[in-house]
């Protein structure tokens, strides 16, 4: 693929109010609102820098089986969560939006009724499939607790067999979906880990196959933010930078998740220092002090043994005040987004509603976030 695309400038607005009305939806909808990029709720949250935003991922509400988790897809149950820990806004994982994949826009309307954003969807919506059956790096870890996390190709992200077909869903779904949502940004996992680590020339075709999906989808105003992640093709640092010089920044944003930039043995301040104007999104998660600068990918074995990540200040591997420094001072500007695992049963983690009850806690104590206390049993 070629790499060395010229840019055009895209006046997103017009672009999807167009394509709305070719399409038939505004006729269908009447006159359908562009949600902005921060959302219908302006309530500024923080207390430096009012272009933070505060939301949360769809990975907070799941139920665990054999050592494995399937989505909790009752979105009216996770609407009323958040309106009562006060986020302002929620990127979906693929499950829990793909009931709606045919319904973009109703959707949406679930989300603004709430006055809550619908910021994008995490990964790539397919019919029939369940995030239980996906590849460990479009998942939490591991498919089964023991197993190996790396992939047995064919690794499409990587330029093998399926590339083309995912550069055309992957571009499709933006168009269809997440255009018409107003979702400017769009978080993805790149598939499986090759067992020996990626080769110069996978990070290469990684790198292409990034440049031509943001190549299209920024056309519809849809920025694309890979989401680096153990047991996927750019854990280690040198294969995230060697990512990062390879892509064109005009067309490939960043998703940066804290717990897995650490689990991948990076020191996750510098790297935001080094990297913030790519950041699309911040995945907040926190992991045990003990991987910090570890050469490895962490074995399966600890996955399966408990979470290896955690939430906000609970393992305290993460710098969470040294990242906010940096996002502060420099006036960043976009979604920093709560991304943990719903509590194992018997972890000692207690129920979703202590999971959050813990970040908003945190985010409030520590990082002076002005969420609302959480409800009285958990304040």
């Amino acid at each position: 693929m070629n790499t060395n695309h010229r840019r055009h400038p895209v006046n997103r607005r017009g672009f999807i109010a167009s394509a709305l009305a070719c399409s038939g939806v505004a006729a269908a909808t009447g006159s359908v609102g562009i949600s902005r990029a921060f959302g219908a709720e302006s309530h500024a949250l923080d207390p430096v820098n009012p272009d933070i935003r505060y939301g949360i991922t769809g990975s907070s509400w799941g139920e665990w089986s054999n050592g494995r988790m399937r989505d909790i897809t009752d979105i009216p149950r996770i609407i009323a969560d958040m309106k009562r820990y006060g986020f302002q806004g929620f990127e979906p994982y693929s499950d829990q939006a793909r009931q709606y994949i045919d319904q973009p826009l109703a959707f949406k309307r679930l989300f603004d009724d709430a006055g809550i954003t619908l910021v994008d969807v995490g990964d790539l919506p397919r019919r029939g499939a369940q995030r239980a059956a996906a590849p460990p790096a479009a998942a939490a870890g591991p498919a089964t607790a023991g197993a190996s996390p790396f992939g047995n190709g064919p690794f499409p992200w990587l330029g093998e067999q399926g590339q083309a077909e995912l550069v055309t869903d992957m571009v499709s779904f933006a168009r269809d979906f997440l255009a018409p949502c107003g979702c400017d940004h769009w978080k993805t996992n790149l598939g499986g880990r090759p067992a020996n680590g990626p080769s110069d020339d996978q990070l290469k075709r990684l790198a292409e196959t990034l440049n031509e999906i943001g190549r299209q989808t920024i056309a519809y105003g849809v920025r694309l933010g890979p989401h680096p992640h153990i047991w996927g093709p750019m854990e280690r640092e040198h294969e995230f930078r060697r990512v990062m010089e390879l892509t064109d920044p005009g067309y490939v944003w960043l998703t940066l998740d804290t717990g897995h930039n650490v689990l991948g043995g990076m020191d996750v301040v510098k790297i935001v220092k080094d990297y913030l104007p790519r950041i699309a999104e911040f995945h907040l998660k926190d992991t045990y002090a003990k991987y910090r600068g570890n050469n490895s990918t962490p074995p399966a074995s600890d996955y399966a043994a408990g979470n290896i990540w955690g939430t906000m200040g609970a393992y305290g591997g993460v710098d969470f005040p040294g990242i906010f420094r940096v996002i502060r001072e420099q006036k960043w500007k976009g979604w920093a987004l709560v991304d943990v695992d719903a509590p194992r049963p018997g972890d000692g983690t207690g129920s979703i509603d202590d999971a959050l009850a813990a970040n908003v806690n945190y985010l409030r104590k520590t990082l002076q976030v002005r969420l609302p206390p959480p409800p009285s049993a958990h304040a």
